[in-house]
């Protein structure tokens, strides 16, 4: 093997540049420079420009191009398509004033002042048109997620950088084809049926392979990865660029792909630690330092991209703030998050640099603009959110808010993985808490057996928890039944949520719910939910909520509509609420004025009995929550019996859960009831 420069044993590239993603952005971190400067930085000095340790070969250049795509995919995948459409129309003139601002001032300047023709203008004006939600993490990580600012700045980012894109699909076909009618006409309906395959067959498609895949972890990322590729390369068929199709392939499957799932968190791991650092890197070694301090050309093209895009950027902030009549401090955090420029940017430079419009000097420019604006962004973000950060925490909290600790009393090894994943879906994202799987043994001369087995099914369920980043914690007890059990890890733990599953094979509501429930029901306040999960939870097309008169004076009453809510923007489906006029009209300003934001329907009916007509209403794809209530509280009604019978004659295609509220500890009255045998293991009945 030799060690000569540059390096082409590929086992030593690969170590390389595996080091520089490690150590680079560890480094720089420490000087409060963001990890995308770092990287790119890094990519300069050791690239045929710099060090030439690497040379940006065949292979450097196939896993910058997968990172581009990764990037443009994870854009469309995390926007949060309820809150654009809650606030569409800020959204829609933000993200318009923050695209033609920047490109109107930009193509002016570059047009008459540098003395570009038309189009390497309008290009040069749209690599700062564009951004990039580089600080989001900060604003993450501050809790300011929920301001109505940060909404509108991302649903901004959607449609800032979606009209760049067709800009730059138009530009690169009129310069490399024809510019004919009939071209144009062509070019049109080849984009049309291309955004009807991605946007409406994919979808279709992606959520009958969830089905089939729902126990291969593995397969279900290789197919998201072949739908991201597939997508693109479509893209290129009907024109365009090939990020404009991985954009759309991830707004496609948003809906189908929960923020809090082990394949959101495997999308995540794989792009932002191999291949988006690739990118950026091999971003890098396109850069010729010699050029930006030698070429006046590089050195004016680059002063003018650097002042002018926080220019403008800043100016759409300041015309935003004053016509929503957002506060001074929300100015800035939208200038913030809206001045850091990478991917469509470097998409922008690098299409055109390749079809001979931009050159090195523009180029350049480009990189210098990506590491000033990555820098202004972070740092503005920061300060901001900070005194804003200060100013939320001094506010009333919302009792509805506080942390979840979640029980998940484990009796069918087969539902673990539903009851898990659903348990995280309804965790508050504001707040890092465990989830408690429980394992209760009953104390006889078997109960060292049972615990060993006990033990060894939990792991699965930490195994699978653990890929979704969320923590998981073991919790074994040995009581006389399982009612005890469980009310013991209640007590002791601090639980403000059990999850259960239910078989819903029997009709009647003893045989049904058994004893344990009732043991739970009658001797706890915490919010109690049974659920029966049939179909793969990422495929919930809408959510059906049954509620009954007076659920507004419970008081668990903010929180299962948080939980409910949750839920839904996880899964990305729409809610009906169902329940009395009067209900409904008390529910919806609850809703609508709430975090987070869902697409909610109100649909009346007149009594609990008609709860059994809406099956006609249901597809399979609809799961059905239906808020119960404890007896003798006040939302309680003798119909609510009714409602296990119906839910197993009729729904038996249909996930649903049954929700009893949180409850005022005086509704703990009732001794708990010996259970001589609370489920069979080997039928894996549910409690």
């Amino acid at each position: 093997m030799s060690l000569a420069l540059p390096f082409e044993d590929p086992v030593l590239i690969f170590t390389f540049v595996l080091l520089i993603i490690l150590a680079a952005p560890v480094i720089l971190g420490r000087f409060k420079i963001p990890g995308i400067v770092g990287l790119i930085v890094a990519g300069v000095i050791v690239g045929p420009n710099g060090l030439n340790i690497l040379q940006r070969d065949a292979s450097i250049i196939l896993f910058g191009t997968v990172g581009l795509l990764y990037i443009m995919f994870l854009a469309g995948l995390e926007i949060d398509m309820i809150d654009f459409k809650k606030y569409k129309t800020r959204s829609l003139i933000f993200g318009a004033l923050t695209f033609l601002i920047p490109s109107i001032i930009g193509t002016t300047v570059f047009y008459y002042l540098y003395g570009y023709d038309v189009k390497p203008a309008i290009l040069l004006a749209s690599m700062f048109a564009p951004h990039t939600l580089l600080a989001y993490p900060i604003i993450s990580r501050l809790g300011l997620t929920k301001n109505e600012a940060v909404t509108v700045t991302i649903g901004g980012t959607l449609v800032t950088d979606t009209a760049v894109l067709f800009v730059l699909a138009i530009i690169i076909n009129s310069t490399q084809g024809e510019t004919s009618v009939g071209f144009w006409i062509q070019m049109v309906i080849e984009m049309i049926l291309f955004v009807i395959v991605v946007i409406w067959l994919f979808p279709k498609m992606a959520k009958w392979m969830f089905k089939q895949l729902e126990s291969e972890k593995g397969a279900q990322y290789i197919f998201v990865l072949t739908v991201v590729f597939a997508a693109a390369f479509l893209s290129e068929l009907a024109g365009m660029e090939a990020i404009i199709g991985a954009f759309l392939a991830g707004l496609a499957l948003n809906p189908l792909i929960p923020h809090a799932s082990p394949l959101m968190n495997r999308i995540d791991f794989v792009g932002n630690n191999i291949f988006i650092p690739f990118f950026l890197i091999s971003t890098g070694m396109l850069v010729d330092l010699t050029v930006l301090f030698t070429d006046q050309t590089a050195i004016l093209v680059a002063i003018g991209i650097v002042i002018l895009s926080p220019a403008t950027k800043y100016i759409a902030a300041f015309i935003s703030q004053k016509l929503f009549k957002f506060t001074i401090a929300q100015r800035y955090l939208m200038f913030g998050l809206s001045s850091a420029h990478a991917a469509a940017t470097l998409a922008v430079v690098l299409a055109g640099y390749e079809i001979g419009l931009l050159g090195e000097s523009e180029l350049n420019g480009a990189v210098a603009l990506i590491l000033v604006s990555s820098i202004i962004s972070s740092f503005t973000t920061e300060k901001i959110g900070k005194k804003m950060a200060i100013i939320e925490s001094r506010r009333k909290p919302n009792l509805s808010d506080k942390p979840d600790r979640i029980l998940v009393p484990i009796g069918n090894p087969k539902t673990i993985e539903s009851l898990l994943d659903l348990s995280i879906m309804l965790q508050n994202p504001e707040h890092h808490q465990p989830i408690y799987p429980l394992a209760v043994v009953i104390d006889n001369e078997h109960a060292e057996e049972e615990i060993y087995k006990k033990h060894k099914m939990l792991q699965e369920a930490i195994k699978h928890a653990s890929a979704t980043d969320n923590d998981v914690q073991l919790v074994s007890k040995i009581d006389v039944n399982v009612a005890s059990g469980i009310l013991r890890g209640i007590k002791e733990l601090m639980i403000t949520e059990v999850v259960l599953g239910w078989n819903a094979k029997i009709t009647t509501r003893d045989r049904i719910f058994g004893t344990v429930l009732d043991n739970l029901l009658d001797n706890t306040e915490q919010m109690i939910l049974v659920c029966k999960i049939i179909q793969p939870l990422n495929t919930t097309a809408r959510i059906v909520v049954a509620v009954p008169l007076n659920a507004e004076l419970e008081r668990g009453y903010l929180r299962w509509i948080r939980s409910v809510k949750l839920l839904a923007q996880q899964l990305g489906a729409k809610v009906v609420f169902r329940g009395r006029q009067r209900t409904l009209n008390k529910l919806k300003p609850v809703v609508n004025n709430s975090k987070p934001a869902i697409d909610a329907v109100y649909v009346p009916f007149d009594k609990i009995q008609d709860f059994g007509g809406m099956q006609s209403d249901l597809n399979p794809d609809d799961m059905v929550v239906v808020i119960s209530a404890r007896k003798g509280t006040l939302s309680y009604n003798h119909n609510m019996d009714l409602i296990p019978r119906e839910l197993s004659k009729n729904y038996g295609n249909n996930s649903f859960i049954i929700i009893y509220p949180e409850q005022y500890p005086q509704y703990q009255t009732v001794p708990i009831k010996p259970v001589a045998k609370a489920y069979d293991e080997e039928k894996g009945e549910e409690f």
